[in-house]
Parts: C-alpha cells; sequence; structure tokens
C-alpha cells in the first residue's frame, strides 16, 4: 500500500475528539467471528465493529474540524483541543452507510448521502468487548474470509487488514483520550499517516496544512486483501517499532525520507497480474470477482509454534467449492512460488529494482513478532495520492509498463482519481462474511 488518506471521507467534520458526548449512545453493529481448532470444529465469538466519527465542542454542537481546518477557538493547541472536542455515538447506516445485511457480514457503501452532505469510504475496527479491539496472534494460524467485489470497480480499495494498535484505543498510555476503543480511537498503520487529527491523546493541530499535521502515527501493518474487483494484492509491512507510535520528521518517512523512516512503507507484495499472471484474477478470471468468493491466509512458522519464527505467508482461494492456491510467480530471476517468503522478497525487490527496506526493517522474523498482538480493520477507501494505480494500473505512471514489477492490473491510470471515480460510482459496495481465525486449515474445505 502506498498512501491510505483518511480525508478520502468528505463528512466535513469526521475526525476523532477524544473526550466522550452525551448526544448520542453509541450501538455499535454487530460482526461475530468463529476460531476454529479443525475442520468442522468451531465457535462463534460475538464481536462488533467501531469506526471514526464526527467531533464537536463539548459545550455544544460546534464543529471542532471543518473542511480543512481547525476550530481556532476550541483548538489553539493539541491538548487544549482534546480537552474540548468530543465524539459521540454514531448513526453508522445513515451517516456512513456501513450495515450488517446478515449475522458475520458487514457491508460498506462507497459514498453515502447523509444530513450533513455526503460520507465517502469507511473504516472500521474490530472490538472484542465495548471498550477493546480484538487482539489477533496470527502466527501458526490461519485466516479466512469471504468477500463480494462484484460492485468495487477500477480505483478504489476494499481492504482488509491487521494493525498493531493498542487494546484500549490508547487510554492507558494517553491521558488526554478519554474515548479509546468504544469510539474508534488510537488508529495506527505502517504508511505512519499524517492526515488522522488526533494522536496520542492530542490533537495534530501543530503545522497543519492541506490536510497534513506535524505528527503521523505508526505501527506495523499486516494487508491481508487490498483489492477491487481487477486486481488484488497481499503485503506484510513491518516497523522498527513495536506498537502505536507518534512520529516526526524523517520518522514519518514522507517524501525523500521514505527509507528512513520507521515503517516500511512499500512491504513486500504478492499481486499476481505484477508477478506476471495476468489471468488469474478477475471478472470471469481463475478467481472470478464477478461472484463472491473466500480468501485464506496462513502464516507458517519454523518450528509450527504460534511462537515460532514466521516462516512464509500462503494464499488460497475457495470459490464454487473448489480450492484453488495463489498464482506462481512468472517473473525472470525469481524462483516460481505462490506466497511469500524472505527469499521471494529478496528476489523481487531486486528484480524490481526496488528498495529492500523490507529487508532492513528485519524482514519476515520482524514482521513475526509483530503479528502476534494485531486489531482487524476492514475499510474501502478512494486514493487522493496516486490514484490507486500501484494497486490496479501501471505505476510509476510514467514507467515502461513492459518492464518488470510497473504493470500491476489493467485499469486505467485515470479511473481512481476521486472525483471521477465518486461521480461514477458513488453506488459501488464492497461485503466481508464469515471471518474465521483457526489452527492451520480449519477454516475452509479440503481440496
Amino acid at each position: 500500500m502506498y498512501k491510505r488518506i483518511a480525508t478520502a471521507l468528505s463528512f466535513a467534520s469526521l475526525v476523532l475528539g477524544q473526550q466522550i458526548g452525551t448526544y448520542t449512545a453509541e450501538k455499535h453493529p454487530s460482526l461475530p467471528i468463529q476460531v476454529c481448532t479443525a475442520r468442522g470444529s468451531c465457535t462463534t465469538e460475538r464481536t462488533s465493529v467501531a469506526n471514526w466519527r464526527w467531533t464537536h465542542a463539548t459545550n455544544g454542537y460546534t464543529n471542532c474540524y471543518s473542511g480543512s481546518e481547525w476550530n481556532a477557538t476550541a483548538c489553539p493547541d493539541g491538548k487544549t483541543c482534546a480537552a474540548n472536542c468530543a465524539i459521540d455515538g454514531a448513526d453508522y447506516a445513515k451517516t456512513y452507510g456501513i450495515t450488517t445485511p446478515s449475522s458475520g457480514a458487514l457491508r460498506l457503501n462507497f459514498v453515502t448521502k447523509n444530513d450533513n452532505g455526503q460520507n465517502v469510504g469507511s473504516r472500521v475496527y474490530l472490538l472484542a468487548s465495548d471498550t477493546k479491539y480484538r487482539l489477533f496472534n496470527l502466527l501458526n494460524k490461519e485466516f479466512t474470509f469471504d468477500v463480494d467485489v462484484s460492485h468495487l470497480p477500477c480505483g478504489l480499495n476494499g481492504a482488509v487488514y491487521f494493525s498493531e494498535m493498542d487494546e484500549d484505543g490508547g487510554v492507558s498510555r494517553f491521558s488526554g483520550n478519554k474515548a479509546g476503543a468504544k469510539y474508534g480511537t488510537g488508529y495506527c498503520d505502517s504508511q505512519c499517516p499524517q492526515d488522522i487529527k488526533f494522536i496520542n491523546g492530542e490533537a495534530n493541530v501543530e503545522s497543519w496544512e492541506g490536510g497534513l499535521g506535524k505528527y503521523g502515527t505508526c505501527c506495523a501493518e499486516m494487508d491481508i486483501w487490498e483489492a477491487n474487483s481487477d486486481a488484488t494484492a497481499y503485503t506484510p509491512h513491518p516497523c522498527s517499532v513495536t506498537k502505536q507510535t507518534r512520529c516526526e520528521g524523517v520518522d514519518c518517512g514522507s517524501g525523500s525520507d521514505r527509507y528512513a523512516g520507521v515503517c516500511d512503507k512499500d512491504g513486500c507484495d504478492f499481486n499476481s497480474f505484477r508477478m506476471g499472471n495476468q489471468e488469474f484474477y478477475g471478472p470471469g478470471k481463475t478467481v472470478d470477482t464477478s461472484k463472491p468468493l473466500t480468501v485464506v491466509t496462513q502464516f507458517i512458522t519454523a518450528d509450527g509454534t504460534n511462537t515460532g519464527a514466521l516462516k512464509s505467508i500462503r494464499r488460497f482461494y475457495v470459490q464454487n467449492g473448489k480450492v484453488i492456491p495463489n498464482s506462481k510467480t512468472v517473473i525472470e530471476s525469481v524462483d516460481p512460488t505462490n506466497e511469500i517468503s524472505e527469499g521471494f522478497c529478496e528476489q523481487q525487490k531486486t528484480a524490481f529494482g526496488d528498495n529492500n527496506y523490507f529487508k532492513t526493517l528485519g524482514g519476515m522474523a520482524q514482521m513475526g513478532e509483530q503479528l502476534k498482538k494485531m486489531v482487524l480493520v476492514l475499510s474501502v477507501w478512494d486514493d487522493h495520492a496516486v490514484y490507486m494505480n500501484w494497486l490496479d494500473s501501471n505505476y510509476p505512471t510514467d514507467a515502461d509498463p513492459s518492464k518488470p514489477g510497473v504493470a500491476r492490473g489493467r485499469c486505467d491510470p485515470e479511473a481512481g482519481v476521486p472525483e471521477t471515480v465518486e461521480a461514477e460510482h458513488p453506488d459501488a459496495y464492497v461485503i466481508y462474511s464469515n471471518i474465521k481465525i483457526g489452527a492451520l486449515n480449519s477454516t475452509f474445505p479440503a481440496a
């Protein structure tokens, strides 16, 4: 993933405060998951989701943030702003287009008209309880879910991923954060996003310009699924920091400092199209995105234990009752493989002429350590930075698409321009369902 833009949501005041408001009660949409020990032996865990939302002055309905500017009265500095601004419960369906069409299913609409104008995109986090995120140790486990991307066109990203967020959303570490996981606070990812409005219990007010602040919020990230109907990739992103961390300056890895920050923004991606098989994924392809499908990701350890070193990350698909192994690489100087491993990453980076910052920050070994305490995130978004070209088109766009690693999908480079995709596909959506975590080969039918 090259950039995740929180400001892709155009709802004017979509920003997290750190106090708790009193206008609307919070009611989390239910999203139960299953925990499996063997095939046919699964139990249901009652989980739910929380998202980001509106913030306002604690003494009324005045917005703390509008358009791209902070309210100077409520927010003269970060600490004061956190004390002055509150968040209330959310109307998930009406305001954000987040619904649960059936038990264990979550639908995220792309554009939702509401009383405040419209909301574009959404992001939710899985909760174990009313006040704590559900933590996952993925080592020696597999993670499985069903997804329908048939209504998700070029330029959009329906993402399922894990981030090394605090279990309580940051309440215990940061005194300025009173809202915690219940209200969807404490976000971080490997892009160290600087558009997040509140970080470490303080507003990101300082040097705020063009929707970006002085600080970013960093943590390791495992992208299980970044996809639309034309392209998909799964990508580990290790970091040198081992928990949600506020960055500034070079540590954020912005611009020319991309390969000097605390996180690996590029990661080590496996995109079947980019890896040489252009007929594997898409409408009518081997994995047919015109129909729902099951995605299985396995985290293999060297010694077969839940604490062992991460050896590889494997992918399977299940569709129409058939188990489909991930496609194999068809790239010169990359050994044929259909999984992510240290050797694959080394060869891929060399073949594509990419900076192997993945290795610099510890590679698979570091990623494995960070997979022990992850929070599940589900989202749909469009890309204001590079139009999702890194996922489904040619990237860089001015490079020769015949050069290894440049072509990543069949999409037109302009298809993901936010103004275009929001106008032409406001009714786009993604549905995630049947989420399972369990022992290897326990969550999907045998081949």
